[in-house]
């Protein structure tokens, strides 16, 4: 039998063309009418913010290389041009989507429901009145009407600023047209509320300047109108081995982003063709670049309504979660440490748990320092307060990265306030994000002994997102473990290396090569006979070593199942290359974001979490962290409750096919969806146990049987 290459192009996906399938499934929650209508609306709001980010980064960085003259090929085979064509292609489609959904499917909806979003000519009396007296008392203050002429240059528009454009024509010389541009202040909201009685109205702001235009431009005669907005390339270029100071580059970068290159403009599909080609020759934009709307340019804005709408009946039903209880025998939470770890899967279980750890920390006289890694954090951080005050008495350290992408102003002034407060301030590697999940407290116990306690987590010390971020925390006083966090901290500020970080995977040293290891051996257990299993849940998979690796895998035996939330260059069910593999993402009203490496290791199953995907930027570019689950009744958790929940999910999971699409988990089972009863919802189910309205016996999968006549459920259920 001939050997297969496994470097053939076919066997992998484009990156970016998995991408844009990944914000689809989203945008199929925006029109799934089971989901309730603002939490669709939320949904068609999130892919306008993902789309945006697409282009401002990764759409950047393709034009970038086009205009350097890169044409080397990703595993896919694809080249630049091909891409950027077949990209253009798909997001053009993806935003007639988007707009079809607002228009013929969440508006109608939301009128239904007594939510209409007005036009100037919809407006009863009341209503218009209001809006001239607003145009009149906030927007003609704040605004500056320019017209474009020798003494009038183009205004600088900053990125995604929204703004209209107008063709002006002069009374007095009508043969000349002008344009005009109006940069909408960033102090008003672009919904505005409108006066009512039986229903909530509002009216996009760009309408209302379009309307107050005459206003505006005495002298001239409107001849068109229309919004717009300017996507701007937001990559930071830092050449940090040549930096003073990370922090004034990364401030100073911080200025530039909003100033660079245009990448698309979003106007208004109604714009006189006038306006289009006048904007894209002034933006230095090709035609594909041009993305023509039917409403509002920046469908983001529309998370304003979810967020205004008192409605609980239009959302999901909110939820309690479950707050971490000691045992009676545990004084603190360092006693209860001393005595088992404790795993803690948000937003099912409370972050105030990890903050609460920070905090005691903090306030502890017997604690002598504080470790802690800060990648994301929200703006009312208690954390961060927490660090603040303990540095008063304690050696505290705190790494901040500050190069995480979006976050960099407010990681700059937590930065500047926690050195203010004598917090010893690191920014990592020279070269290197610091995006590992670590906390270290080193304590004097009462009985003398001093002892170290590390929180390790999946996801960021941010407290708002963790509402609705799946992630997992470990809180331990393993030595073993807690030892070689200390490692890592000592490899982040004082870059000393280590031998090894054993028990510890720590990019960019060794995490790529033990994850390699760890395949290979399910590879070589399949191929003796010996059960053989990987189950990895993650946000991304694109590395071509760790790919080819599950592919040699599967042709040894090894059954694989990836729950893949986002991008996926591997292609499952290639005969004779990755027939044993299955890969699911799963979308739905909580954001999929822990990463859990399960290998089934001839039978003495290893788990482990972490911070990293299998992407090379995680593997090679990052500082990160995976750690194992070592007591076994955790290990039976993640695997039996949270794994098997995923993998049984067939109402929000989709199947990745060999040809790069997604189907509805259900489809696999016959073409007519199932009964309600029948599909099963792994992120409900989560929810109702942690409120204790489930149980495992709600997972229809044959697996947790084992499960539930094991010793390790009974251990669940007394912890």
């Amino acid at each position: 039998m001939a050997r297969i290459s496994l470097d053939n192009p076919s066997y992998y996906i484009n990156r970016e063309i998995s991408w844009m399938a990944f914000n689809r499934r989203v945008l199929e929650e925006a029109y799934d009418e089971q989901n309730p209508p603002l939490e669709r609306l939320k949904f068609l709001s999130i892919t306008a913010s993902n789309l945006d980010e697409f282009f401002e980064v990764r759409v950047a960085a393709l034009a970038q290389q086009l205009e350097d003259g890169n044409t080397e090929p990703g595993p896919d085979g694809m080249g630049l041009l091909e891409e950027r064509d077949l990209l253009s292609e798909n997001i053009h489609d993806f935003v007639q989507q988007q707009y079809r959904c607002w228009n013929e499917k969440l508006r109608p909806t939301l009128a239904q429901n007594g939510i209409r979003v007005l036009g100037v000519d919809d407006l009863d009396d009341d209503a218009r009145a209001f809006v001239e007296e607003y145009c009149e008392k906030e927007l003609d203050l704040l605004v500056t009407p320019v017209t474009i002429d020798p003494a009038h240059p183009f205004p600088r528009v900053i990125n995604k600023a929204l703004c209209v454009a107008f063709l002006l024509r002069r009374r007095r010389r009508s043969a000349l047209t002008y344009t005009g541009v109006v940069i909408v202040p960033r102090a008003l909201p672009r919904l505005v509320r409108l006066p009512s009685r039986d229903t909530v109205d509002f009216i996009f702001l760009a309408d209302m300047v379009a309307h107050h235009a005459s206003r505006m431009y005495h002298g001239y005669d409107i001849v068109s109108a229309a919004a717009f907005r300017v996507t701007r390339n937001s990559n930071l270029y830092l050449a940090e081995e040549e930096s003073r100071s990370l922090l004034e580059s990364v401030r100073a970068e911080l200025h530039n982003r909003r100033k660079g290159d245009a990448v698309r403009l979003e106007i208004e599909a109604e714009a006189d063709p006038e306006i289009v080609e006048r904007l894209r020759t002034n933006f230095e934009l090709e035609t594909w670049q041009v993305f023509p709307v039917h409403g509002p340019v920046n469908l983001y804005r529309l998370f304003n309504l979810y967020e205004q709408i008192d409605r609980p009946e239009l959302k999901f039903k909110p939820f309690v979660p479950r707050e971490l209880r000691l045992t009676a025998k545990s004084q603190d939470i360092f006693e209860e440490l001393r005595r088992h770890d404790i795993l803690l899967h948000h937003p099912f279980d409370s972050f105030d748990a990890v903050t609460s750890f920070i905090e005691t920390g903090a306030e502890d006289p017997l604690v002598l320092s504080i470790k802690q890694t800060l990648y994301r954090t929200s703006e009312q951080s208690p954390i961060v307060p927490a660090l603040i005050s303990a540095a008063a008495t304690k050696e505290v350290t705190a790494v901040v990265e500050l190069k995480a992408r979006f976050d960099e102003a407010s990681n700059i002034r937590w930065a500047r306030d926690l050195e203010d407060a004598g917090v010893q301030v690191f920014h990592g590697l020279v070269g290197l994000k610091t995006h590992c999940k670590l906390s270290l407290m080193v304590r004097h116990d009462p009985d003398g002994v001093t002892c170290s306690y590390a929180h390790l987590g999946t996801g960021n010390y941010n407290a708002a997102t963790a509402r609705f971020y799946t992630d997992l925390s470990l809180l331990t006083a393993d030595p073993e473990i807690t030892s070689a966090v200390h490692d890592v901290f000592s490899f982040l500020t004082a870059y000393a290396e280590h031998p090894n970080y054993h028990p510890l995977l720590v990019s960019p040293l060794d995490m790529a090569e033990h994850s390699l290891a760890l395949i290979a051996r399910e590879a070589e257990h399949a191929h003796h006979g010996r059960p053989a299993r990987i189950i990895a849940k993650m946000n991304a998979l694109l590395d071509k070593n760790i790919i080819q690796a599950l592919y040699r895998a599967s042709q040894a035996g090894v059954e694989i199942d990836l729950i893949v939330r986002g991008m996926c260059a591997l292609r499952p069910g290639i005969p004779r290359v990755s027939d044993r593999i299955r890969v699911r993402s799963i979308v739905g009203r909580l954001l999929e974001h822990s990463r859990i490496y399960y290998f089934e290791n001839g039978g003495d199953g290893e788990l482990y979490l972490g911070s990293a995907d299998w992407m090379p930027r995680n593997l090679y570019e990052r500082v990160e962290v995976t750690f194992p689950l070592k007591d076994a009744l955790l290990r039976d958790r993640v695997r039996h409750e949270i794994l098997e929940a995923y993998i049984a999910d067939n109402a929000k999971a989709r199947l990745l096919q060999k040809d790069g699409n997604y189907i509805r988990a259900w489809q696999t089972r016959g073409k007519r969806k199932p009964k309600e009863s029948d599909l099963f919802n792994a992120q409900d189910f989560l929810i109702a146990l942690a409120e204790g309205k489930q149980t495992l016996d709600g997972i229809p999968h044959k697996i947790v049987r084992a499960a539930r006549k094991s010793r390790h459920e009974k251990g669940l259920k007394a912890r």
